[in-house]
């Protein structure tokens, strides 16, 4: 089979329908050797599994069961053959006789499938034990493969056979545990945002647990190295005692057996130029290990005992969302982010260009920066800059403030000058401006239109007075237009 076939062996792991009951399927045939089964007899299996909600309602129906073994066996999983039956009709000769069997890399995929359902997500011990053992193991293969050369002897090679498959086995599951272990490691020490209980089980797990694994790695590690060199020269006579298979050449051998199977168990524990050993590999991501705990740590205790981030409480948040009713969010809302729900009694204002018929999930996102995010304070961080000294700029605004206020003071020197005649006269433009400041001024000092209202230049003392007079008008010109106040005077003093 193709490597893109084989691929699709795990098509029925992510089948858009009835992928409970692809993998009941295979689970009744992995769970028996030499399983061979007719559709009839997988409907049987599957009316219990049916029966206890393991399958949707009518998935043990025969004719329902024969599409999804047909389909296993388009994806690779099964095979058909058939077998002679005594059958009192048609359809059930048809049911009986078409026989399937499931195939070796299908078994292979489902026996990992539900290993891997099995496994908790937290770390895996790793099987320190084993280094002594293969210490051990490759001192007596050493022994035996030199007893085996010199006398040839048919037990002294099962022997042979015997510690090469242990050697290699004990070495597999070490090997797995170890990648597990620091697999797990990875994905904790390289989040950012840790939770307390985290940080407290890591930091033990890694000083109580990290340290001795890798202090017994480097203890076995120069036995073991030895001991591979020793057997190296003679690897050729050992793989010649034990022989090929019978079988043929598509016969997959135990591990031990190939030349490449010897040059990876070597890899393991020996550098070799450009290539460093596992064990270098692991002492590397013990250090990294220990230098991400530190930085973890750090965060955790710096800034007065805050916590390093709040993406556990965002979390445990998020979660009484997605499990609380419509009410219930709208009152979490509230009671986490000081917001009520939309409850608008009156416009918006100008400023806020919010609709108040979209909700704030779907409204435009505020950037909140992330020490408000991650710490909660929105203290301004690092130190303020220092203020260089510029005589040229400084010059430039002084006289540019010079030029302002005696602008300033002939636009109100021209009011006075004005004030008697104020109705014949015309202002010029900067006069006029500075009118109509102190004339905004004068009339928010009312609180009727019928009120009097007065503001004055503090700097000049030019006093500007409104009053209301219904039916008068007053009109200001200048060179920019005129200015007309109803029902109103206005006098300068």
């Amino acid at each position: 089979m193709e490597p893109a076939g084989r691929l699709k062996l795990y098509a029925y792991l992510d089948a858009r329908d009835h992928q409970r009951t692809y993998l009941a399927i295979m689970r009744l045939f992995t769970s028996t050797l030499l399983a061979d089964l007719s559709a009839g007899e997988v409907a049987g299996a599957l009316a219990g599994a049916e029966r206890e909600g393991r399958v949707e309602p009518g998935e043990s129906r025969i004719e329902n069961v024969i599409n999804r073994l047909r389909q296993l066996v388009e994806w690779g999983n099964l095979v058909q053959g058939r077998r002679e039956v005594v059958a009192t009709s048609i359809a059930e000769f048809q049911h009986g006789s078409v026989r399937y069997q499931v195939g070796k890399l299908a078994v292979r995929v489902q026996r990992d499938v539900d290993e891997l359902l099995r496994v908790p997500e937290g770390a895996r011990e790793v099987s320190r034990e084993l280094l002594p053992a293969v210490e051990r193991g490759l001192d007596r293969l050493g022994r035996s493969l030199a007893e085996a050369v010199a006398g040839g002897a048919p037990r002294s090679r099962e022997a042979l056979a015997e510690q090469v498959t242990t050697l290699f086995l004990q070495h597999a599951e070490l090997a797995a545990t170890v990648r597990d272990f620091y697999a797990y490691l990875g994905q904790v020490v390289t989040r950012h945002h840790l939770a307390p209980d985290e940080i407290s089980g890591f930091r033990d797990l890694l000083v109580e647990y990290i340290q001795m694994v890798v202090e017994d790695v480097l203890r076995h590690t120069p036995a073991i190295a030895d001991a591979l060199a020793r057997i190296g020269p003679a690897r050729s006579e050992l793989l010649r005692l034990l022989g090929r298979a019978d079988l043929g050449d598509r016969v997959e051998r135990a591990r031990g057996r190939s030349p490449e199977d010897w040059q990876e168990l070597t890899d393991w524990f020996v550098d070799r130029p450009g290539r460093p050993s596992q064990v270098t590999a692991l002492r590397e991501a013990t250090a990294r290990a220990i230098g991400s705990l530190l930085a973890s740590v750090k965060r955790a205790t710096s800034g007065g005992g805050l916590l390093p981030g709040r993406r556990a409480e965002l979390l445990k948040l998020a979660a009484w969302f997605d499990s609380g009713t419509r009410s219930q969010a709208h009152e979490l809302y509230a009671a986490a982010f000081g917001l009520h729900s939309a409850r608008h009694l009156s416009p918006a204002p100008e400023h806020d260009s919010d609709n108040e018929r979209t909700a704030w999930r779907d409204g435009p996102v505020v950037d909140v920066p992330v020490s408000v995010r991650s710490r909660g304070d929105r203290g301004a961080r690092g130190r303020t800059s220092r203020i260089l000294d510029d005589p040229m700029t400084e010059q430039s605004l002084l006289a540019e403030a010079r030029e302002a206020d005696e602008r300033r003071a002939a636009s109100v020197a021209e009011l006075a000058e004005a004030a008697p005649r104020l109705a014949e006269a015309t202002l010029s433009g900067e006069a006029l401006g500075v009118l109509c400041e102190l004339l905004t001024l004068a009339m928010a000092q009312r609180d009727t239109a019928a009120d009097a209202g007065s503001a004055t230049d503090p700097v000049r003392g030019l006093r500007v007075t409104v009053e209301h007079a219904r039916g008068r008008s007053t009109r200001i010109r200048s060179a920019a237009g005129t200015l007309t106040l109803h029902d109103s005077t206005l006098v300068l003093d």
